[in-house]
């Protein structure tokens, strides 16, 4: 009988100790504080000491200055600050579009690089042309107006639309451009952009509504989304290597410290005394309940997905695997690592990534992505690949079964245009010598 009572108690406080661990787990880092603080708000032996703003700081300080760091030369430490904050801004994003064969040669990439420069707050191309022609000039770039038009042009198939153009009709038309309207739709928005207040006159034209939903999902503001105040991506798990040494470090700087102060005087109640004081421990408890889980999610991801940090491709990993280990439900899991990152030397990815479905046997969707960003690489200019023939080539690849609308979801996630747009992308970039 006393055995039985122990274990009824040690279920207990289990239980009451995951009703804390399934909230604090599923936040992400940065709402960690607010959802300690509002479980533990009216519990007068619990002192939370914030450390978010001060990591942050500091973690925004050292990003700053990581460009100038040779991390070959950093310590271990060092290193696991730097994968903390991943926080990429307009122009790197850009700077990272300025390739072939949208912008063959280093003097088309130069110009473009001019432009992206001189764009305003907004994302419009805004600049005295005499004055942007000299400092192209100054840079060893001697060109026309005429040229840096045809560069600016090529500015609508980048992300995020309607980037660099002069106004807000222009970018409607870039924005357009980089949709996938085509033939007699394409044409009716064209009007529509350029004249919007009388859009109405086109009502009568069958795929009116179609071509309008299109349009109204176009950004007024083509900067939009760089504008927005919002959090930087901050890793939860940090791995790092040293040759072929890899490391699992929690980014635990950002979780607050919590302090379980016993009254310095004697409570009345003692019945209540007692019942803060466990809910206290038990929210310590949890916050290292969460630690341990994320911990042990990182380790199971790193045997996992070993290859993928030495360079190779995601595997499949379902995340059955992750809730058998954890002996929850795989939604419950699912939730646990939503808007949670982990950060490596390839980069900050949501560790939900790392959950592929496998398609068939050890074929993942990640293969699969992988392969069709090679294919459309390598296809004929003048005749780009449809998503009929790259299905067809993905089942003889694979030895599979697929349906064409995968392949569509497939290469609209990969950011990679529908057919008859890279067929225009193409001509553009080989109609200019530059």
């Amino acid at each position: 009988m006393a055995k039985l009572r122990q274990n009824i108690a040690v279920k207990s406080k289990l239980s009451s100790t995951l009703k804390s661990w399934l909230p604090i787990l599923q936040s992400p880092i940065h709402e960690l504080e607010e959802t300690l603080g509002k479980i533990g708000e009216d519990n007068p032996f619990l002192e939370i000491n914030s450390a978010f703003s001060t990591s942050l700081q500091e973690n925004l300080s050292t990003k700053r200055l990581s460009r100038n760091l040779n991390p070959a030369k950093n310590s271990l430490g060092d290193k696991v600050e730097l994968l903390t904050i991943y926080e990429k801004s307009l122009i790197e994003s850009l700077q990272e579009q300025i390739l072939p064969p949208l912008f063959p040669t280093i003097r088309s990439q130069q110009i473009a690089l001019g432009i992206i420069d001189n764009l305003d707050e907004e994302g419009f191309f805004d600049c005295e042309w005499e004055s942007f022609l000299e400092e192209l000039k100054e840079s060893g770039i001697e060109t026309s107006v005429d040229e840096v038009e045809r560069v600016r042009a090529r500015f609508c198939h980048l992300e995020p639309a309607g980037i660099g153009a002069k106004d807000l009709g222009e970018s409607l038309v870039f924005q357009l451009d980089a949709s996938e309207l085509e033939g007699e739709d394409y044409d009716i928005a064209l009007s529509i952009v350029k004249d919007l207040e009388n859009h109405n006159r086109f009502k009568k034209y069958k795929n009116y509504e179609r071509i309008m939903k299109v349009i109204r999902d176009f950004n007024r503001i083509p900067n939009l989304e760089f504008q927005e105040d919002s959090m930087p991506v901050i890793a939860d798990i940090i791995v790092t290597q040293e040759g072929n040494n890899i490391e699992l470090n929690l980014n635990d700087s950002y979780y607050p410290s919590m302090i379980i102060e016993k009254p310095s005087t004697k409570i009345l109640d003692e019945q209540f005394f007692k019942t803060k004081l466990k809910e206290a421990r038990d929210l310590v408890d949890a916050l290292d309940m969460r630690r341990a889980t994320l911990r042990k999610i990182g380790l199971m991801i790193i045997e996992y997905q070993y290859e993928f940090f030495t360079g190779g491709e995601i595997k499949p990993m379902k995340l059955k695997d992750l809730a058998d280990e954890f002996g929850h439900s795989p939604s419950t899991i699912s939730r646990a690592i939503s808007n949670k990152f982990l950060a490596c030397t390839r980069g900050v990815f949501p560790i939900k990534s790392f959950f592929t479905t496998a398609i068939d046997g050890d074929t993942s969707n990640a293969s699969i992505k992988d392969f069709l960003n090679e294919i459309i690489k390598n296809e004929d200019r003048k005749k780009p690949l449809s998503d009929i023939k790259i299905l067809e080539m993905i089942e003889k690849k694979f030895d599979l079964k697929m349906v064409r609308r995968t392949i569509t979801k497939y290469r609209k996630q990969l950011g990679i245009l529908g057919s008859s747009q890279r067929k225009r992308m193409y001509e553009m970039s080989m109609q200019e010598t530059i």
